[in-house]
């Protein structure tokens, strides 16, 4: 960069009437180039630098930027060569630039104070209380049920015209389908005081989603006429909570998290976060959760096998009953909000196409229940080297039925359905039952409607 000094001329001149101004554009301006090094143009934030927990990921300052203590000291005002009558202590806060006549490059305290005013600025949303929300959390392992008392709040945030609101809380389990365990509170008007002492209780929850997921609670304002507003929320891991003893929560509800920008990082940090978002994404369209399945294994060894009691004849020679509870907390297919679920089974691989079976439909519900069995004639042996599969499907007439989810079980299979699949062998004669997460893929299985 080079700095440019103009000066304009003030020599007398004489024009007579009738001719032309015949003076040339370098008697007015004389350009003064002053060759030198490039440097860049120092800015207010270079002398009050910022420390915040961000500023790691800031782009580094080069040292020219960070001169406090150069420009601090007045020798070092004094080293600006064209700053007249302005290189004392008045100016001592200033970047001085090479060249700049009268004090023209200083900033005044009151500017800098401006300056720093408007940086630190917010919204007034950020430093405006959005309430505080009173709820209990209950695990009953038993029953595999998380109970959530939503007790109140207090001094919610007004979003109506009348400085009230119409709040209700919701529920979501994360990482899921929202849409799939999304559980609400009846509606409250008029108030930023609300009382609700509503329980919302998900089922189907194991130990292992106690372990990994989280409870997002959300205050909403409910409108008629246009979108719901949201209010504020707040996120507690299920980790907290202990089994069969209720643990009281009152806290302050905040903004949603922003999500990490890009732009704010450094280059290195810039890549591996569009990478984690990626995966992160990937991870969660191919693993989607649709809902809770409720299974009952049951092996019947042969007759002639120990003493075991066979209650049905048919059952005699031995084989695999699969027990068909219920379902909670279905994803929705239909534009009601509902589904119409029943579900099918398949032991596999199923050469002769003779091992399925299916439910009757429930209709208009999210959490149907069954209560149904079906038995496989089938030796120990055989099975195990089969892989039970089981599928819910939403049933739709005049056109094809919507999957919703699945499970395997089987010896190839991981996690709880490993252990439930086990467990059912192990345990001959007596009933084993457990809870299933539906998922929206099944590895190495080509679905059949």
């Amino acid at each position: 960069m080079r700095s440019f000094t103009l000066a304009l001329s003030v020599s007398p001149m004489t024009v007579r009437k009738g001719k032309r101004l015949g003076i040339s554009i370098q008697e007015h301006m004389a350009i003064d180039v002053c060759p030198g090094p490039i440097r860049p143009i120092r800015q207010i934030s270079a002398y009050f630098p910022r420390l915040s927990p961000t500023s790691s990921f800031s782009e580094p300052l080069s040292p020219n930027q960070v001169a406090v203590p150069t420009a601090l000291s007045p020798s070092s005002a004094g080293q600006g060569g064209g700053a007249t009558g302005g290189g004392g202590s008045s100016s001592l806060l200033s970047p001085l630039l090479p060249g700049a006549a009268g004090g023209g490059g200083s900033l005044s305290a009151m500017s800098s104070m401006d300056t720093s005013i408007e940086i630190d600025s917010c919204d007034s949303d950020d430093n405006t209380s959005l309430g505080t929300l009173e709820f209990d959390l209950l695990y009953e392992r038993a029953t595999s049920s998380l109970h959530c008392i939503v007790l109140r709040a207090k001094g919610l945030k007004p979003m109506d015209f009348n400085g009230l609101a119409d709040p209700y809380v919701k529920l979501h389990l994360l990482p899921g389908a929202c849409k799939a365990n999304k559980l609400k509170t009846k509606t409250v008007r008029n108030t930023l005081n609300p009382v609700w002492n509503e329980t919302l209780t998900y089922c189907g929850i194991t130990e292992e989603d106690m372990y990994r997921k989280t409870l997002r609670v959300s205050v909403c304002d409910e409108d008629k006429l246009t979108h719901n507003e949201f209010i504020g929320e707040s996120r507690v891991a299920l980790r907290r909570v202990k089994p069969d003893q209720t643990k009281h929560f009152n806290i302050c509800l905040e903004h949603p998290p922003p999500l990490p920008s890009p732009t704010a990082m450094s280059t290195a940090l810039r890549g591996i976060s569009c990478y984690l978002r990626e995966w992160e994404t990937e991870q969660q369209r191919s693993l989607e959760e649709r809902g809770r399945l409720l299974l009952c294994l049951q092996y019947f060894p042969p007759a002639s096998d120990g003493n075991v009691k066979v209650e049905a004849k048919e059952r005699a020679r031995g084989g695999l009953c699969v027990g068909v509870k219920r379902c909670a907390h279905l994803a929705a297919m239909d534009v009601n909000g509902y589904s119409d679920p029943y579900v099918k089974t398949y032991l596999k691989p199923d050469v002769q196409k003779k091992s399925k079976h299916k439910t009757a439909v429930i209709k208009k519900t999210l959490n149907p229940e069954f209560n149904e069995e079906f038995f496989y004639e089938i030796t120990f042996s055989e099975l195990a080297t089969k892989t039970l599969e089981v599928t819910v499907w939403d049933y739709d007439l005049g056109k094809s039925n919507d999957f919703i989810g699945g499970v395997s079980l089987g010896c190839h299979s991981q996690g709880e359905t490993l252990q439930h699949w086990i467990d059912c062998l192990k345990n001959k004669g007596k009933k084993v039952e457990r809870w299933h997460t539906l998922t929206n893929e099944l590895p190495g299985s080509t679905l059949q409607e």
